[in-house]
């Protein structure tokens, strides 16, 4: 009975250790305690795409996201950071308290905005999420859309978002990098010897 229990003891330590067993009520996916989610198996789709270790997260540093993000646990990582770092700090100069997100696309298996021939997406390895919007407590949503040259509180709060996801991410892509990103954030790991190229 004793070693039963001892095994089941180091088996609970095991699984929380990798963040494996992860629900809506637990914390620590990926070793970080403000990341909810669930931890999933290994997969490779279409040869160059898949995820080594990937996580469905729900919810970062206390703010829900509008349906799962499938990403790697480094994406998951930088997003956390960034969250906690500057997109609650961002709403709250704004006045406001964030609760949720609108995620556009996170892991998806395509080439770079979906133009055939183009180089293949960090989406395809779970490297990447896109954001579209941002819901406050007071039950406001302000999208990347019609905030970025919307009114003056929304311009400033977008934009702090935007330069400050600028290091914990590789890739920050926003309304003025081009036309495929007027209306999301996209906000990926990928690294640069040049260091990170954000637009």
């Amino acid at each position: 009975m004793r070693r039963a229990l001892g095994i089941a003891g180091l088996l609970l330590a095991a699984l929380s250790a990798c963040g494996g067993g992860q629900s809506e009520t637990g914390g620590g996916l990926c070793g970080v305690p403000g990341l909810v989610g669930e931890e999933r198996a290994p997969f490779r789709d279409g040869g160059a795409c898949g995820i080594a270790r990937p996580v469905a997260v729900t919810r970062v540093a206390g703010v829900s996201l509008s349906q799962p993000a499938l990403v790697s646990c480094p994406a998951a990582r930088a997003f956390e950071r960034w969250v906690r770092g500057a997109a609650i700090p961002a709403a709250e100069a704004r006045g406001e308290r964030l609760v949720s997100m609108r995620v556009a696309a996170s892991y998806a298996c395509r080439s770079r905005n979906s133009r055939p021939g183009a180089r293949i997406s960090e989406h395809a390895k779970g490297n990447a999420i896109d954001l579209s919007a941002f819901t406050f407590a007071s039950g406001e949503t302000v999208t990347v859309l019609e905030g970025w040259n919307g009114g003056r509180r929304d311009r400033r709060m977008l934009r702090r978002m935007h330069g400050a996801a600028c290091g914990p991410f590789g890739t920050v892509l926003g309304p003025e990098s081009d036309r495929f990103h007027q209306d999301h954030f996209h906000l990926d790991v990928a690294g640069y010897r040049s260091g990170p190229y954000c637009r």
